[in-house]
């Protein structure tokens, strides 16, 4: 796999042409950015820069983009800052005008087939420990065991993980893939995938495993469970915006790092 040429398709097709990431949202090309918009428990925010950006231009838009998601009532939105875009000092123009920078991510780019021969991939129950069932998310009830999983997981609220997979199980099933495992009826891992349509790129989003199951393999079979699922439906390379917790794993499992990327959430003040 060559990264730069990856790296280029990726700009171009998930962030220059963005497509909504769910129903009820927008995205727009406003001057030099691409934006997302939505309801208040959607993600709100900017996903694409012209690399042509400029110190002036780039103050110029955020500027515009505060504005703009102020006067919609807003209570907060992110602009998604990736390693390579332009100018080299965007970050600290958004730090400037107001935004708070949270942990950077790693984007991991592998391509499908690689993966397709993992342990579990495709198989209800192959890769998982003993006593662990794996099933898709369909209804709400399962809605709710993933929310539980994540929020066991995770140690954060999953409200808007949870609407999020309600509206696109009524409004969009066949772009969304979500799985969850149990073991004696409790959610112990879950994780999800969104499928790009048109690209050669589906997203693993949202996997994670409760402490005490950890360093069993669920994070490895949910990851080969998804891999399927994308080669059975077209798709060349999975992508992930990883933690430091989940890289070395991706890493190890075949996937490599084509930058770095990190939110930038602005909060209007009072």
């Amino acid at each position: 796999m060559r990264t730069d040429e990856v790296r280029d398709l990726y700009d171009r097709t998930m962030r220059e042409r963005a497509r909504p990431d769910g129903p009820g949202v927008r995205v727009e090309r406003a001057g030099p950015v691409v934006r997302q918009v939505g309801g208040s428990d959607d993600w709100n925010g900017i996903v694409w820069s012209d690399p042509e950006l400029d110190a002036e231009g780039a103050d110029a838009a955020i500027r515009a983009q505060i504005g703009h998601y102020t006067a919609l009532g807003h209570g907060e939105f992110e602009w998604k800052l990736y390693s390579h875009d332009r100018p080299a000092d965007l970050g600290d123009r958004l730090r400037a005008a107001g935004f708070v920078p949270e942990p950077p991510e790693t984007l991991l780019v592998a391509p499908v087939e690689a993966l397709t021969s993992l342990p579990g991939a495709g198989l209800p129950e192959a890769g998982l420990p003993d006593g662990v069932t794996l099933r898709p998310v369909t209804d709400a009830a399962g809605a709710e065991l993933m929310a539980l999983a994540h929020e066991r997981a995770f140690g954060t609220d999953a409200g808007r993980l949870r609407h999020q997979v309600l509206t696109r199980l009524e409004r969009a099933p066949d772009d969304f893939v979500a799985l969850v495992a149990t073991a004696g009826g409790e959610p112990v891992s879950s994780a999800r995938m969104e499928l790009y349509p048109g690209t050669a790129f589906a997203g693993l989003w949202g996997g994670g495993t409760v402490a005490e199951w950890r360093g069993r393999g669920l994070y490895r079979a949910l990851v080969a469970h998804r891999a399927a699922v994308a080669a059975e439906r077209g798709y060349r390379y999975l992508q992930v915006d990883a933690t430091d917790m989940s890289a070395p794993i991706l890493t190890r499992l075949g996937f490599t790092a084509l930058g770095t990327t990190t939110p930038y959430v602005y909060r209007p003040a009072g």
